[in-house]
């Protein structure tokens, strides 16, 4: 619950900066051509934003009879979280990681890389995709998504707004002071995106990690694959695009973030702390 009141009020912040930012630059013309930007790509985000994750990871579908150890544990994650199984993906690549996409429950897919299947054991695996079954239960993919395309679209606007300064455009009578104001607009606003974004993408990381843990029951066996991922990610990191690098269980892309406000993924050993905390309450020792 309180994961869920972060994460909306955050966003509610994000959608406030993006029609300020539509106000600043073009007044109420400008607010309204934001909503309806903002609109228009949280639809499109609904339903497109799966297929574009897939595609920009390389994963693809693979069948039982293609990867039988893989699809018999997704199914065993899906069934101990009372969901339906989602499409089972594979990623050939050695850095070990996983994630899952998809609006809803119904319409949702997983896929792990190569590289996890070879590092991890059963149990350390089962944990990863009860977490991601975590982030499908959660509606997480989509608050994602809507998050990334409001920061998206704050970006674009910010440019369009540079130029309009460039250029003489923009808003009339808005005065010197104003001008100043939408200069702060312009280059304050996607730094304030990003950093929403960041702290979004943190927050479910942890929400998923706590529900993945009720799911399998098995927290340590979660805390153990955490650990193991993030060792052999900043080894070997995954050549990926930086859009999509927050969708992964860990950070692909082998940096130390260091609890910094714009890391997409908290601290792993924090991650771990909280899962040992919840083995102890709850007695679940897996």
């Amino acid at each position: 619950m309180v994961n869920n009141l972060k994460a909306v009020f955050l966003l509610t912040l994000l959608s406030a900066v993006f029609l300020a930012l539509g106000y600043f630059i073009g007044g109420s013309i400008g607010l309204i051509l934001a909503f309806i930007i903002a609109l228009a790509m949280n639809i499109g985000s609904y339903w497109f934003s799966d297929k574009l994750a897939l595609k920009m990871t390389g994963a693809r579908e693979v069948t039982p009879d293609q990867e039988p150890r893989l699809h018999q544990i997704v199914e065993q994650a899906a069934a101990m979280a009372g969901m339906p199984k989602p499409k089972v993906c594979v990623i050939q690549n050695d850095s070990p990681n996983a994630f899952a996409t998809g609006r809803n429950e119904k319409h949702a897919a997983v896929a792990a890389t190569t590289g996890i299947m070879r590092i991890l054991d059963d149990r350390e695996l089962l944990a990863v995709f009860g977490h991601e079954m975590g982030h499908i239960k959660n509606r997480d993919i989509l608050i994602n998504a809507v998050v990334a395309t409001v920061a998206t679209a704050i970006m674009f606007l910010a440019m369009m707004g540079r130029f309009a300064l460039i250029f003489g455009g923009g808003r009339r009578d808005s005065g010197l002071v104003g001008i100043f104001v939408m200069l702060a607009m312009i280059i304050l606003a996607p730094i304030a995106a990003v950093l929403i974004r960041s702290a979004v993408s943190r927050q479910r990381e942890f929400g998923a990690d706590a529900t993945g843990a009720q799911i399998t029951h098995a927290p340590l066996s979660l805390a153990s694959a955490l650990q193991k991922l993030q060792d052999y990610s900043r080894v070997k990191p995954m050549e990926v695009n930086p859009a999509v690098s927050h969708l992964f269980i860990v950070n692909p892309l082998g940096k130390i973030d260091f609890g910094s406000l714009f890391a997409s993924h908290p601290p792993t050993e924090k991650r771990i702390a909280r899962l040992n905390e919840i083995a102890r309450q709850t007695g679940n020792l897996g």
